[in-house]
């Protein structure tokens, strides 16, 4: 398995990793056993960076993580986050990145998942009501006490990134950076490139779309987020569909996936990048790794930039864009 270096503070992952969060809510029914069995293969593939939080699946990720990686922690690089909240019936509440938060927040998700320490610990989303110097240095305090290894921010934007650093130093960023969500190389990758911050890529798979699996928005399981997703919804779809329908036939050319066409793509836009693509699935999984065999031409990446370039995909990413990039 190929390793990457995130950040300057010497972690090191898998090229690609795993993110776990579909394993327990927003996409469709789960499956315990299969999603266990999804990690524990991910393990054998040579795939060690994990990826949960504390409000995914009400905490359930974080306790199903937990079981997955117990008599393996040795193989495991461990992400989880704190900073959005659910409430009782199932919501989300309020971001709180208040210093007195991050401490709770961490206590409950070591926990969860059974670890005395927490290998990459992000700020799921920036509190706009907390200084950032605040959260990050509660943050910091973690680690050296020794519950948390490396810091992480998950959606910030430039200025907050470079404040966040100045207190401890960050060693990735994750957003969402995919064949239809580049707007990360605007100012975000240059900002954490200059840093010497890592880039872990969330949704690389456009969630789910950019595979080329679901063909009418009736494809989507009943009560699964994407229903509420504006890319995946009227005339959206349809203009995306056109989007896809382009990758799954330059993929058929290359002889790969469009998933794998799209993660070939991604991780040759820097050594820096490590894309974290869901699945629940051991099928998928293995799919997705193979990607990791697939060496794009100079000339294949020139055409799929003339076919994805920044803005192409119809609607914003989320139904309310009010807590990303602050």
């Amino acid at each position: 398995m190929e390793k990457r270096r995130l950040g300057g503070q010497g972690l090191v992952v898998s090229a690609l990793g795993l993110g776990c969060m579909g394993m327990s809510e927003f996409y469709g029914p789960a499956d315990e056993r299969e999603a266990i069995a999804t990690i524990h293969r991910a393990l054998e593939l040579g795939v060690d960076f994990l990826d949960t939080a504390d409000v995914y699946g009400m905490s359930k990720n974080e306790e199903l993580v937990g079981r997955a990686i117990q008599g393996r922690r040795h193989q495991v690089v461990l992400a989880t986050k704190f900073g959005n909240t659910r409430l009782p019936e199932g919501g989300f509440g309020p971001v709180n990145g208040r210093p007195e938060y991050v401490r709770q927040a961490c206590e409950a998700s070591l926990r969860r998942l059974g670890v005395d320490a927490i290998d990459l610990y992000y700020q799921h989303r920036v509190d706009r009501k907390v200084p950032i110097e605040d959260t990050v240095g509660a943050m910091a305090d973690l680690v050296r006490q020794g519950k948390v290894r490396y810091l992480g921010l998950s959606e910030a934007a430039p200025a907050t990134i470079k404040r966040a650093h100045a207190v401890h130093p960050i060693t990735a960023l994750q957003t969402e950076y995919s064949l239809w969500s580049r707007d990360a190389e605007d100012e975000i990758l240059p900002t954490v490139r200059a840093l010497g911050i890592g880039f872990v890529a969330y949704s690389p798979l456009g969630r789910g779309f950019l595979t080329g699996r679901f063909r009418r928005f009736e494809d989507l399981p009943e009560g699964d987020w994407r229903r509420r997703s504006p890319r995946f919804i009227g005339e959206n779809f349809q203009k995306n569909l056109a989007l896809a329908d382009q990758i799954k036939a330059m993929a058929t050319e290359k002889g790969a996936s469009p998933a794998q066409l799209a993660l070939a793509w991604l991780t040759a836009q820097g050594e820096n990048i490590v894309p974290i693509p869901g699945t629940k699935r051991r099928s998928y999984l293995e799919e997705n790794v193979a990607a990791l065999g697939i060496r794009l031409t100079a000339e294949e990446l020139r055409r799929l930039h003339a076919i994805a370039p920044k803005g192409v995909a119809a609607g914003d990413r989320y139904p309310d864009m009010s807590t990303v990039n602050l």
